[in-house]
This record gives structure tokens, sequence and C-alpha cells, in this order.
């Protein structure tokens, strides 16, 4: 095999199974929490800054079911594809939605400043809140919802994102529900989110 495509092969499928691994931590049974269901223990508090400059925490989101996803705007395929699903799904809710909110939330800190966000969002439903911060802020996110991400160099100084591709459908309380299936058709996602109210 050619030397030079060993690399990136082998970044690939230690990417891949990171992000399998991931997955299944993400839905493996918890600690029990105060009612002992047994639930996985995603999600928890957060202090972040929205695209506007403003600070968002969890309790913010209080009220309403929410969808958090993390990614970041030079990520190639996967982010605004899937940024433009959740958009589409808000539009299915129509004024029933009103209410409901999904988080973007950075795994590169670094570049996707508010001001990126901002501009960057600028192309999907609006409420679609981007959220960045500093370095630990964000580490302690991606911990308290078991998601990964990983900072691949590429040549030169460059560098992309390895990350958790999941939806997370939050509960009104903050509380975690479950993996939202954002491929299904945005009707029937929508009713899925609604449902939650």
């Amino acid at each position: 095999m050619n030397r030079r495509l060993v690399l990136p092969l082998v970044v690939f499928l230690v990417g891949a199974l990171a992000l399998a691994a991931a997955a299944v931590l993400t839905f493996a049974p918890g600690r029990q929490g105060q009612s002992g269901s047994g639930t996985a223990s995603v999600g928890g508090p957060f202090t972040l800054v929205a695209q506007d400059g403003t600070k968002l925490t969890d309790k913010d989101l209080r009220g309403a079911p929410f969808l958090v996803f993390f990614g970041f705007t030079h990520c190639p395929d996967i982010c605004p594809t899937k940024l433009f699903e959740i958009s589409e799904v808000l539009r299915a809710a129509g004024p029933k939605g009103e209410k409901l909110r999904a988080l973007f939330v950075t795994v590169d800190p670094e570049r996707d400043t508010p001001e990126i966000m901002k501009s960057y969002l600028g192309s999907f439903d609006p409420r679609i809140l981007g959220l960045s911060g500093d370095r630990p802020a964000i580490d302690a996110m991606i911990k308290a919802y078991r998601a990964y991400a990983r900072k691949v160099p590429l040549q030169g100084d460059d560098y992309t994102m390895d990350h958790t591709a999941l939806v997370y459908l939050m509960g009104k309380d903050g509380g975690f529900i479950g993996a939202f299936n954002i491929e299904q058709p945005p009707a029937q996602a929508a009713q899925e989110w609604l449902r939650h109210l």
C-alpha cells in the first residue's frame, strides 16, 4: 500500500472507532438518578456565549424541549447538513414550534467566536442558537453530554475536528430524552419534538 495513504487511513479508522465508542457510551445506562430510573446520565448545567455575545445557560432553556448538536463552522458537510435538517424540522413545526430551540455547540472555540457563529448561522433558522466559549467551558459541556471531539492535524498549521454527530433531544426540564432522528421526514420529526412540549 502507498505509504502516503496509510496515515490518512489510520486517522480515519481511529476517528470512526472513537465516534462509535462515543455513541455507545452516550446511550449506555449511567448512574441512577434520584428517580432510580437508570436512564443515561447525559446533559447538565452549562454557561456559554451565544452568537449575539450574551451568556446562555441551561436554565434559560427550561420550559420547552430543545435539541443539542456539537459541530464547528469549518465542517465541510455533516454540520451544514444537520443544521439544514434541523431548520426544516423547525419550519415544519409551524406556529406550535415558536418556543422550540436548537443549540449548535462548537467543538472548535479557538476559531468559532460568537461573531463567526452569527455569520455562519445566518443561513439557518433563527431558533438555532450558536454557542461558543473558552476551551474549559466547551470541554465541560462535551463531557457532560458524553460527546466526543478531537483535533485532527492537516497539512501545514491547518486542522479539522472529529466529533459526535448525534442530535440530542432534551426535555423541557433539561433532562435527556434520547437521540433525535433528524433524518426522518421533517413533519414527522416536528411532531416527535412537539410531543414533549
